[in-house]
This record gives C-alpha cells, structure tokens and sequence, in this order.
C-alpha cells in the first residue's frame, strides 16, 4: 500500500513485477480468483491430515529458504542474521508446529449444553472454512506477517490470495518461491505490486480480509470490505506506551526495553513508542538506558557500524527524522543520539526529553528509533493521558508494585500488555495477538487464528420437536405454558 520501489522480479503465472496495475495483471487477478471459487468449495471438505500434511511442506520450504530469507532481509532492511532468525523464521515456524500438533482438537465439533426448549435435541458447533481470502501483507516483517497468517488460513481449508509488500522487493521475491513451491495458484497465489495492486484487489468480493499495517489503511480496507460485507482482521498499530514506575527494576526495565525498541530498528508495530517515567528514578533509569545502548549500539554515527537495521527507505527516513526535528523545534532536547544519514537511510537509537504534547512526536505512531521519555507525578496523570488517546495496541508496565500493575491494566484499554517484559505477548502461541478499535480489529495466533479464518457454525439436531406444542391455534393452555417456562427459565 507504500510507493514502491522498483526491481527487476521474474513475471510468471503467479507474480507481477512490482509496479503498477495493467490491464495484464488485472486480468490475471480476475481470472486467478475466478478460478479459486472452485477450489475453495473442494478445500472445504479436505481432512485435517491434508491440511497438516501442506503446513508442514510450508515448514520444510521456508527452512530450505533461511539463508535467501537472511540474505533479502540484509538487503532491504541491513538486519543481523540473528535478529531475522529471532523475527521472522521462530514465529512463523512456531505457528505451523502448534497448528500441526492442536489442529485437530481446534476443528472438532463443539457440544453445547441443552437448554430447556431444545428438550430433544442436541446442539454443536463446527468451524467451516470462509471460503476465498486475501492477506496484504506489510513490509516491517514481511516472512512473519505474511505466512503466519498463511498458516491459519491454510489449516481451515481456504484458498488465499497474498499481496506483498513493494517496499521490500527481496523480500518479495523470496515470499514468492516459497510460495510457489508449495501451492497451486488455485489455491495459494501471491501478487506482487505496489497501491494500485492493492486497490484492484480489494475489488473483489472476498469472503475474509486480513491486513497488516497503519490505521489510516486500515480504514481503507475496512471501506472495501464493507461494499461485500466481508469479514475483516485488521491489525493495525498506534503509539504504545511504558509506563514505569518508581519500584520498578530499572536496571532489567533499561536493558529489555533497549532491546525491544531498537529490534528493526523500531520499525515494529508493538515497539514502545514512548515512555512515562516516575520523577523520582527518571536520572536513574535514563542513565541505565544510556548505559545499554552504548554497550550494545553506540551513539550516534558508531551506531552505524552495529547490526542496527536501517530504515526501509529515503522517504520513511525523512519521515521520522522530520519528527525528530520538529520535536527539536518544539524545545525537546536529545538525551542520547540523533545523528541522521539521509543518504544511507539511517537514524541512530535516540532518546529524547522536554517533548510537549502538541509536538508531531506525541501525535503520530514514531515506527522508528526516536523515543521520548516523559517524566510523571502520579499515575492518575499517565493514565488519564493514555485514556485521551486511540487505544493502543500495546501497554507496557514496569512495576513491582502489584496493586499498581492491576490499577494500570483495569483503568486502560489496549490490545495486549506485558508486565515487566516488552513484546513477549506476540511470541506467546496460547494469546491471541491484535489490537482494540484504532490499534486493530479481530486476533490471531495459535487457535484464535482458526477464529479469524474459520466461520463457527451452530448446528442443532432436533430428535424430538418441542416445538409442536407452540404452534397454532395459540389456545389459553399455551399461553399457561408459556407463563410457567417465563417463570422457571
């Protein structure tokens, strides 16, 4: 959904090169999920075994691929091997090993308990496929945030039309031998393209719609969706925030929240986007976050030489570092970092403090290496602060204090929080992953991406029809019934 930028990728039945719609491949489109109606009715019958028996061929294909997936994310993003290996290759792997080993237990019919007036009956429900679905998938992790939503879509008996991301074009690439060596097109194709690609497809009449990326897009897909009454999981992002309090270990709260923010650089939709700071630790925990990005990144241009990712283009650069000089502008001032390379698209682990509230930094998701420390009184004042906002899709809390973390979690809303951790909601399988209103819409992850990909469908059995007695003449003996099962149920 970004401009894109362009590369030479080989055209073949299931790709584009990554540019414009033409009519070719809007042709191409049209006739891919034409053919997908068919397949999606005979894949809705197809047994758990097949479905298992196709993620773990995925499995297999995608670990064939680890080094070209190492190798393209070096070339987009400039990422460490172990940083991709961490993000991008044990999520998705993570996914397919527990849908393989649950699968069966999340698809079996589901007994309901037998209420009074269906005496003589007996009631289920079964998870039926959606039928044909589309996955736009970001460019921030483009192997996790395409094919783990695959997975699901795969283990509930769909067809699946994936569009990547035109803003990492080996990335794209890579997606698309994998995804070509384990499905027929009629059931798994993947388009390359940039926003007019996307466009095309949200066109279509889609049974289920998943996307990844900003809110404002967000909006978009839910627009199209709307015109077929599709059923959409949205996830999306915003400005999640720390709160860290003055019993909190600062020493650990400094080193993981080092850790987590600068992973891709901050290019995360769950990275912390800022942080209130008790006054009473804010020199203590600013002085031991210092302490860990300099072990770990080094300020300012020696940051360049570490395993730092870059930002993935010029115009994102500018983007966050125009946030970065606004906030300047507004009185901020650079605890640690702020050296800028326009020229090689990168930005070092900044910290920033003295940032007003009507500062672009405070109004817009950051999505890279800026992060503001705010300084706070009583809880009262962050909490009312985070409640004036769109919830976020992440709220984390340092505390030792347990009456504190509980206040925290039962006055805000947010899609997931950590409790002295950073990210470690999204990497745990038995959660379901997603945002609340602004931050996302639906979930996913383990069983409840069976929920986003799968219709569950009630089904009643009827063996005896109590029914009969309600029907017509409607006789004061029915309506005496009628009180005493209002009276007794």
């Amino acid at each position: 959904m970004e401009n894109a930028r362009s590369t030479n990728t080989q055209t073949n039945q299931h790709t584009s090169k990554l540019g414009c719609l033409t009519p070719e491949l809007n042709s191409r489109i049209q006739q891919i999920f034409s053919g997908q109606a068919k397949t999606a009715i005979a894949l809705r019958k197809s047994s758990t075994e097949e479905r298992i028996a196709k993620l773990k061929r995925l499995r297999s294909v995608i670990m064939d691929h680890q080094q070209a997936i190492i190798d393209a994310a070096q070339k987009d993003f400039g990422r460490s091997p172990a940083e991709v290996e961490f993000t991008e290759l044990m999520p998705v792997i993570m996914e397919i090993s527990d849908h393989c080993k649950h699968l069966k237990k999340w698809l079996k019919p589901r007994r309901a308990k037998m209420s009074a007036m269906m005496f003589g009956s007996s009631s289920y429900t079964q998870y039926e496929a959606r039928g044909r679905c589309l996955i736009i998938a970001p460019w921030n992790y483009p192997v996790t945030l395409c094919l783990g939503p695959l997975v699901p879509a795969i283990a509930c008996g769909n067809t699946v039309i994936i569009k990547t991301s035109e803003m990492a074009p080996n990335f794209s690439k890579v997606l698309v031998s994998i995804v070509n060596s384990c499905f027929d097109e009629n059931e798994v194709a993947i388009i390359e393209g940039d926003a007019s690609v996307a466009s095309a497809l949200l066109d279509l009449p889609f049974d289920h719609m998943f996307f990844t990326g900003a809110p404002n897009i967000g909006k978009i897909v839910m627009s199209a969706a709307a015109k077929h009454l599709s059923s959409v999981t949205l996830e999306l992002g915003g400005k999640s925030p720390i709160i860290i309090d003055e019993t909190a270990d600062l020493e650990l709260a400094a080193r993981t929240i080092a850790w987590g923010k600068y992973i891709n650089n901050g290019q995360t939709c769950i990275a912390p986007d800022h942080i209130y700071v008790h006054q009473s630790v804010m020199q203590d925990f600013t002085h031991a976050i210092t302490n860990a990005m300099n072990e770990w990144y080094g300020e300012g241009m020696a940051a360049k030489t570490s395993q730092l990712a870059r930002i993935i283009n010029r115009r994102h650069t500018e983007r966050v570092n125009g946030l970065l000089q606004d906030a300047k502008e507004h009185g901020a001032k650079v605890v640690y970092g702020g050296a800028v390379d326009l020229d090689t698209n990168f930005i070092s682990p900044t910290l920033l403090s003295d940032i007003p509230d009507h500062a672009r930094i405070m109004q817009e998701e950051i999505f890279g290496p800026l992060l503001p420390l705010i300084s706070y009184n009583a809880l009262d004042e962050v909490i009312n602060k985070i409640n004036s906002q769109p919830k976020p899709l992440a709220l984390y809390i340092w505390s030792r204090n347990k009456n504190n973390a509980d206040r925290i979690i039962a006055e805000t809303t947010a899609g997931g929080t950590c409790v002295n951790h950073i990210a470690a909601h999204f990497l745990d399988q038995n959660l379901p992953f997603g945002g609340v209103n602004n931050s996302g819409i639906g979930s996913y992850h383990g069983e409840w991406g069976i929920r986003a990909f799968a219709h569950e469908r009630a089904i009643v059995r009827s063996h005896y029809m109590t029914a009969k007695m309600f029907f017509p003449p409607y006789t004061p003996r029915i309506r005496k019934i009628l009180g005493l099962v209002l009276k007794y149920i």
